[in-house]
């Protein structure tokens, strides 16, 4: 059974009480009930794969921690510290290392409603300023080196407003809280539609999003929940062939842009599990995003776990 997500949004307040999991009717609600002052410490594995057909060509993986801390708690909000630290990747380049570190003790400090659904970033500007520093040491170290100064530039557009941020500088946040501010019935099937950034060009794609209440253990008042996000087809094939020709056009290239029946298998989803305590804190989280462009596939994944 289908229902629209937004339609069962928890809209109780002042619910101080602990007991999300209701094993009469098999429901579940996922809602913060943290202390100004708790913190909780994880380590976050990401990792990068892009495949030409069946052969792996590139292979990246960083681990970095996390300490998370409730700075302040309100009848309506909170507001969350994430401090980043020991960043390492599996890259040997120095100059990569180099710019995985760049993010390196940064702190992020946001607000959630008080059912711990992500609302916004707080200190936007400290972050895009404490970025602009750490890139400007590094642009003159590498000033001569132009792959460098690309890439660094390509971080530095990702911190510089508050919509990037949010967008696509924190994603293992909105990950950590993709599944608060609802409830949830075992094995029922919760679908709504979202605008999602495009990483084709600036057009924003359509997707729809599944969501399911997998697993209630009460051993440990624990749950777990699982979503599937599908970019429509329609646009990602027609953005595909604008990208495309753009680059054909900007390369001065005559080259032969497939039909619109060569990339029927392009691919574009998400799939994201979280085990969650009652009390609203991951215990463990996986997302894994699948992109699929004609014969190359790339493969991410975020684990976030508790330490």
């Amino acid at each position: 059974m289908k229902k629209t997500l937004f339609a069962i949004l928890l809209l109780v307040t002042g619910n101080t009480a602990i007991g999300q999991i209701n094993m009469a009717d098999s429901t579940v609600q996922v809602i913060t009930y943290w202390d100004k002052g708790e913190q909780q410490n994880y380590t976050v594995t990401h990792e990068k794969i892009r495949l030409q057909e069946t052969d792996t060509i590139l292979r990246e993986f960083t681990t970095y921690d996390v300490e998370v801390t409730v700075l302040d708690q309100t009848d309506d909000s909170y507001t969350i510290q994430w401090l980043y630290k020991n960043i390492q990747t599996n890259n040997t380049d120095p100059r990569m290392q180099k710019l995985m570190s760049v993010t390196e003790d940064m702190k992020v400090i946001y607000k959630t409603d008080e059912l711990g659904t992500f609302t916004e970033v707080i200190n936007w500007e400290e972050i895009k300023n404490y970025i602009e520093e750490t890139i400007g040491i590094l642009k003159k170290e590498f000033e001569f080196i132009p792959e460098m100064a690309k890439g660094l530039e390509q971080i530095q557009a990702m911190y510089s407003t508050k919509e990037a941020i949010e967008s696509a500088s924190i994603q293992d946040i909105q990950q950590y809280h993709s599944f608060h501010g609802a409830q949830y019935k075992l094995l029922e099937v919760l679908q709504t539609q979202l605008r999602i950034p495009s990483f084709l060009g600036p057009e924003d794609f359509d997707a729809d999003i599944f969501v399911y209440l997998d697993e209630i253990d009460m051993d440990d008042n624990s749950f777990v929940l699982r979503s599937v996000q599908e970019v429509d087809e329609e646009q990602l094939v027609n953005a595909t062939l604008e990208y495309l020709n753009k680059i054909t056009e900007s390369m001065n290239v005559n080259a032969v842009l497939p039909k619109l029946e060569d990339l029927k298998d392009l691919k574009n989803e998400i799939l994201t599990a979280s085990r969650i305590h009652e009390t609203g804190w991951i215990i463990y989280s996986i997302m894994t995003k699948t992109v699929v462009l004609s014969n190359t596939t790339v493969i991410e994944e975020r684990i976030i776990e508790i330490n």
